[in-house]
């Protein structure tokens, strides 16, 4: 069974990217295909009523564009529509965030460390039931926005800065209720999902209605059109954060400051930002500043997230962590502890070494052996069952057990004492 979970991961994941890969590159190029748009350049084409258009070569042939708004002389029945990419790479993202994080909720979601106590003590069940209403209370709000602020698309500016603050709220009330690394997800899962549900409610069935009234010979909403364009827009504008914050569960420097947070809500505003340099760019402005702005924002948060360089023999262990298991301590673990501590040659170098191996067994090696007690597989492929994984691997443990990613969640309760103990180790 646990194979299983983790082949659906594998295939999950690969429908996931390749369907967001078809939905966001399609989306990228019909804005920049709208931008990119000039007036008919001939008599023609005005007496047919070109909103615009636009001659393109590419793949070693010509291409002419041409974009009616509500008046195109006929409807084929073959019309092309953009909205099985957009479903598929939300369903997908949904199956995926079960399988990874709702599946192992009391560890991935849940944070026994968090402030606020009450989503710090929650039972796994309860933090998959507060993810779901999360999310669609991230739609209901933002839907609700545009509904009151902007109803005919005459304030989307105003609007902007409305679901500007939204996004800030969402990223500061995920990362006090769930798990840090889980808490970048799932912001970017409620623009995923505003993403997403705009086409459904409100792209699509606009556009079925305009194609409608055509065929039937009516008048057509311009308010459809409107609207379309409005909610396109902003699905535009959401698309480089949501990227970004998807990759940001490998980098734990970013997920586990203190102010993540704020992180999120830095690459939030460069995605935007950048991403409106680009569709500036197609519009035929070179608005840099954008683009420079972005790039700052990213090079403040890099700034602020490095890891501080303290030495390992500024603070000594405490007593509790050179007692971790007094029977254990002296006992050689498993595979000859000899062969992996041949260069020791000290006994209190052996000894220390003892104490971390100890240490990794209890707290690391329920996700990181051939067959864990909390994960099926080891994950990303180390396992730390014998001594020379350990020491081979040493930087890279230290590395994670300083920053308090690992073990995700403290699930297995590491202590400071513990994480202190392994960096002395690794430094000396």
């Amino acid at each position: 069974m646990d194979f299983l979970i983790e082949y659906a991961h594998f295939l999950i994941r690969w429908l996931h990217v390749i369907a967001a890969i078809a939905w966001i590159g399609e989306s990228i190029y019909f804005v920049m295909l709208d931008n990119s748009l000039k007036p008919a350049s001939d008599a023609e084409g005005k007496k047919k009523g070109f909103l615009g258009e636009l001659y393109a070569v590419h793949g070693g042939g010509f291409y002419h564009y041409q974009k009616y708004l509500t008046n195109p002389p006929k409807i084929p029945a073959d019309l092309h529509w953009s909205f099985w990419k957009s479903y598929v790479t939300w369903l997908s993202g949904f199956a995926l965030f079960i399988v990874v994080y709702m599946l192992n909720s009391s560890f991935l979601l849940v944070d026994p460390n968090l402030s606020w106590s009450w989503f710090a003590k929650m039972d796994g069940m309860t933090a998959n039931l507060v993810v779901v209403l999360f999310l669609l209370a991230g739609w209901l709000v933002y839907d609700q926005l545009c509904k009151l602020i902007s109803p005919n698309m005459e304030q989307d500016g105003l609007l902007s800065i409305a679901v500007a603050v939204m996004m800030i709220a969402v990223a500061y009330l995920s990362t006090h209720m769930f798990h840090a690394r889980a808490a970048f997800l799932i912001t970017g899962a409620v623009m995923a999902t505003c993403m997403s549900a705009n086409v459904f409610f409100w792209i699509i069935p606009g556009q079925r209605r305009m194609v409608k009234a055509l065929k039937a010979g009516e008048a057509v909403d311009g308010l459809d059109g409107k609207r379309g364009k409005q909610r396109s827009l902003h699905n535009t504008y959401f698309t480089l954060p949501v990227v970004i914050l998807m990759l940001s569960n490998h980098y734990s420097f970013i997920y586990s400051h203190e102010f993540s947070w704020l992180f999120m809500v830095g690459f939030i505003f460069a995605g935007a930002l950048i991403r409106q340099y680009f569709v500036s760019m197609h519009a035929g402005k070179n608005q840099a500043p954008l683009l420079v702005a972005g790039c700052v924002i990213l090079l403040v948060i890099g700034f602020f997230a490095a890891p501080q360089n303290k030495s390992a023999n500024a603070v000594q262990p405490s007593a509790a962590a050179t007692t971790i298991s007094a029977d254990s301590t002296n006992k050689p673990p498993e595979n000859t502890l000899a062969a992996a501590t041949s260069g020791n040659a000290a006994l209190g170098q052996q000894d220390e070494f003892n104490k971390v191996v100890e240490v990794i067994k209890n707290r690391c090696t329920a996700c990181h052996a051939d067959q864990g007690t909390i994960m099926a597989a080891p994950q990303k492929g180390l396992v730390l069952t014998n001594p020379t994984n350990i020491q081979l691997n040493a930087e890279r443990i230290k590395k994670e057990v300083n920053s308090k990613n690992m073990p995700l969640g403290n699930v297995t309760q590491m202590t400071d004492d513990e994480r202190l103990l392994i960096s002395n180790w690794v430094v000396q």
